[in-house]
């Protein structure tokens, strides 16, 4: 049986707490749940960087102030409520009752380490439109943004509130082995490559997680994680292969849940007039019709149901038509159909009939047939005089061979979402001119730099409404669209191998959340 599960964001939130009613269910005794996922855990250190299985860890063990639920609507979290006091000044009131894993008690002395520890930190671009922060007293905190920023409440769902005391105790070194948040799980033992093993925690503000222990085992083979499910060493297997999909359907006692994901494969095309791996006086990409060109040569058609066996739909944009900055009636694939005659007098127009070779960077492991994926695309351009040498490598080698600044790619293939629901926090990340305001282009991997892009990003990020907000990013997908600095490809079709006996919607962002499941028998 196949289950799928629509994707719901509605109403973003800019000037008030919305209400997020979290159960407070007694816990069960002797209950284990066993999950597969795709691969470790880089980091328990919520600020040390981020990737999925990472950041499902994180939001176990920590909570933020403002609480992102299952199809991303905002609510409130460690903050109870909050308040626009003026243009820029922002007013938290803190939850009471809230307690540490350490046995602590929370209180804004917390929130204020954490922002200070923040901006020193891989993940400073959260804090990049907070100016000031102050404890007004235990329970209430003041963020001054630098101009009118409306988006600021789900910035904060991202920021993960650490415990003063415990972290100054055990230093840097410590953080990803000692991990200590408020989260309704406490880390019982982290064996790298083998099994993360989290205890619910008693006294978690909403009340104990129904489940009592959850082991998250790494298993970085599809075929395996397959096997281990129907062998019941499994609960959950997250992305189940796609070649698996009717197999799992139709074994007694299993299903299939799938669901809409948020992320975005994309290809990011080096604009420098220099690229590293073309042996060429100047960069082919930094002529938009060689990006019009490549962007034609790719068939998603037969990515989507070739080698995604069905289960992917190709992208219109950067960002799915629920987010703020969605422009309707635009298109990525009408505007640039699948037409290799186009393509190749795209790329003679531009003096490139005999093409040109560079690297194509990816994963092997990370998304859905990536390596497939990348295979096909040599292929594909091959047919307009590209040759693409591949440079694939495993997710743990791939996120630091690209990290900005990085001087060593061409072009690379990654995938985005934007749990967020606003496109502002992708634009401003990945195409404002890099090193030209801080906190800005962290992940500007292609190098693009466009001077109206950064003024709309600019005014989309000091409006306190959110309405002009999305009518200045609307503005930046359509320049982006035309521009070409990035080839949007497909999203994903998050893929869940079920048993019977477990209750688990999944959520919109990916991050399985224990505390939402139910074992029924």
């Amino acid at each position: 049986m196949t289950k799928q599960f629509p994707t719901k964001l509605k109403g973003l939130l800019a000037t008030a707490a919305l209400a997020l009613v979290l159960p407070g269910i007694a816990a069960a005794q002797d209950q284990t749940l066993t999950v597969g996922l795709t691969a470790d855990a880089v980091h328990l250190d919520p600020q040390a960087g981020e990737e999925l299985s990472s950041n499902i860890m994180f939001y176990h063990l920590y909570d933020p102030l403002v609480r992102r639920d299952a199809n991303l609507q905002f609510g409130p979290g460690l903050a109870e409520s909050w308040e626009l006091v003026d243009d820029v000044t922002w007013r938290f009131t803190l939850r009471e009752g809230v307690t540490f894993h350490n046995g602590e008690p929370f209180t804004a002395d917390d929130v204020i380490f954490t922002f200070d520890r923040l901006k020193d930190s891989l993940m400073s671009n959260l804090a990049k439109n907070i100016d000031t922060y102050t404890a007004v007293d235990e329970r209430t905190i003041e963020i001054v943004t630098y101009q009118p920023y409306a988006a600021l409440p789900n910035d904060l769902a991202a920021i993960l509130i650490l415990n003063r005391d415990h972290a100054e105790a055990v230093g840097e070194d410590q953080m990803e082995l000692q991990p200590v948040g408020t989260g309704p799980y406490r880390l019982n033992e982290w064996i790298r490559e083998d099994r993360i093993v989290l205890d619910a925690f008693q006294e978690y503000y909403a009340g104990p997680a129904e489940i009592d222990q959850v082991v998250f085992r790494p298993l970085t083979n599809p075929a395996t994680r397959t096997a281990a499910l129907l062998t019941g060493e499994l609960d959950i297997v997250q992305d189940l292969s796609v070649r698996d999909v009717e197999r799992v359907a139709a074994e007694d006692g299993f299903e299939v849940v799938t669901r809409p994901s948020l992320l975005n494969l994309v290809l990011a095309l080096d604009v420098r007039p220099q690229s590293p791996t073309i042996d060429l006086d100047t960069n082919p990409m930094t002529d938009r019709r060689v990006r019009e060109a490549i962007a034609r040569a790719i068939d998603v058609e037969t990515i989507r149901t070739v080698i995604m066996n069905g289960l992917s739909t190709p992208s219109e944009q950067y960002v799915p038509s629920t987010h703020v900055g969605y422009l309707e009636g635009a298109n990525f694939r009408e505007m640039y159909p699948f037409d290799l005659e186009a393509a190749r007098a795209l790329m003679a127009e531009a003096g490139y009939a005999d093409g040109f070779t560079m690297t194509l960077d990816a994963t092997n492991n990370r998304y859905v047939n990536d390596a497939q994926i990348a295979q096909a695309l040599a292929s594909m351009l091959s047919q307009i005089g590209i040759t693409l040498e591949l440079n694939l490598m495993p997710r743990a080698n791939f996120f630091g061979y690209i990290r900005v600044p990085s001087e060593q790619s061409s072009f690379i293939m990654s995938g985005w979402d934007v749990p967020s629901g606003d496109a502002g926090s992708m634009y401003a990340s990945m195409f404002y001119s890099p090193g030209t305001r801080e906190g800005y282009s962290q992940v500007n991997r292609g190098h693009y730099s466009n001077p109206e892009v950064d003024r709309l990003i600019d005014l989309a990020d000091s409006t306190p409404r959110i309405d002009e907000r999305d009518a200045h990013l609307q503005q930046v997908t359509e320049i982006l669209l035309q521009d070409i600095p990035m080839i949007p490809v497909h999203y994903e079709q998050d893929i869940y191998g079920v048993r019977d006996g477990i209750e688990f919607e999944p959520r919109t962002d990916k991050f399985l959340w224990a505390y939402d499941i139910r074992i029924t028998e």
